[in-house]
């Protein structure tokens, strides 16, 4: 198609050719690769990237004249697809709730489901990035339902005071996007506006990051211990793995071998400390994985949660 779009032949005739070149690129190429792939494991969905690099190249080799069909497509069809998309992945996010809740023993996990389902239709690297994305928003402006704890789940921000630090970066975050804007205006208006418009998606991935943390509590179920931190990171423990559990503020070094959960570092203290006897892994933002055998992080109800542990432990 490029190639064509590039010839003499398409001087000689933009329009017709015009109308096929967008028509192969948005509809042909996306069938053609579906009759590749419909008998094969490959996601339905990756016809979708397809058709929005198929819709990008056609932007770039189609006389801007002759784009009729081209932004017919981009006013009509790509906002269906858009919502298809969406609408197919919490669909699918629902019916991994749904298997969650015949087997969790407390509240199903919308970020494990989330994750679960995405990597099921989506290649893992784009999942990891479209997981982080639709988190923020499911947790900063569609789940507002308050958070009941169930007896073996503890909370880590009331005494933190890490909801006070991400509420504080916000304005912060407000105050920079406006200076910035002003001094950027004075070189150059596209600039100012990308920088602006990046600041306040700052704004809402911290909002979501702070809602995300009231909404997640770690948690004991079974012989497994669920730590996490919010969206931001987390790691599941064997609790059969734990070699030590430890109420502790102390400062450790931070190394390939002691990690901290929470992902602000020295801005948030711990104030207990788990050793394991094997190494195990921590995720963190968009799938980045560390190794560790200690870690550190902050939990409201420390005792409590201490003697849960031990109980599960002298039972092995």
């Amino acid at each position: 198609m490029i190639l064509i779009a590039t010839s003499k032949l398409f001087e000689a005739n933009p329009e017709t050719l015009s109308i096929g070149i967008t028509l192969d690129l948005l509809f042909t190429v996306p069938v053609i690769y579906f009759l590749l792939i419909r008998k094969k494991k490959i996601p339905k969905i990756t016809i979708v990237p397809f058709f929005i690099v198929g819709m990008l190249i056609a932007s770039n080799i189609i006389p801007q004249e002759n784009q009729f069909i081209l932004n017919w497509a981009k006013t009509w069809i790509f906002p269906i697809i858009e919502l298809g998309v969406a609408t197919f992945i919490f669909f699918k996010v629902r019916q991994t709730l749904k298997k969650y809740r015949s087997k969790a023993v407390t509240n199903p996990d919308f970020f494990s489901a989330l994750k679960d389902t995405c990597r099921e239709i989506i290649p893992p690297k784009i999942a990891e990035l479209l997981v982080m994305e639709l988190a923020v928003f499911y947790y900063g402006f569609i789940d507002w339902k308050k958070k009941k704890l169930g007896p073996n789940e503890f909370s880590y921000h009331k005494n933190s005071g890490t909801i006070s630090l991400l509420i504080a970066f916000i304005p912060i975050i407000g105050i920079e996007t406006y200076v910035i804007h002003v001094l950027l205006l004075k070189w150059s208006a596209i600039a100012a506006w990308i920088a602006s418009i990046l600041s306040v998606y700052t704004c809402i991935q911290v909002f979501g990051f702070m809602k995300s943390i009231l909404k997640r509590p770690i948690t004991i179920e079974g012989n497994k211990l669920y730590l996490r931190y919010g969206i931001l990171s987390e790691t599941i423990i064997d609790i059969h793995n734990i070699e030590s559990i430890n109420i502790s503020g102390a400062d450790l070094e931070w190394n390939d071998e002691i990690k901290k959960l929470s992902p602000l570092g020295d801005l948030e203290s711990h104030n207990m400390v788990i050793t394991l006897k094997q190494k195990n892994t921590l995720t963190g933002l968009y799938g980045i994985k560390k190794n560790y055998t200690t870690i550190a992080f902050f939990i409201d109800h420390k005792e409590d949660f201490k003697a849960k542990l031990e109980n599960i432990l002298c039972k092995v």
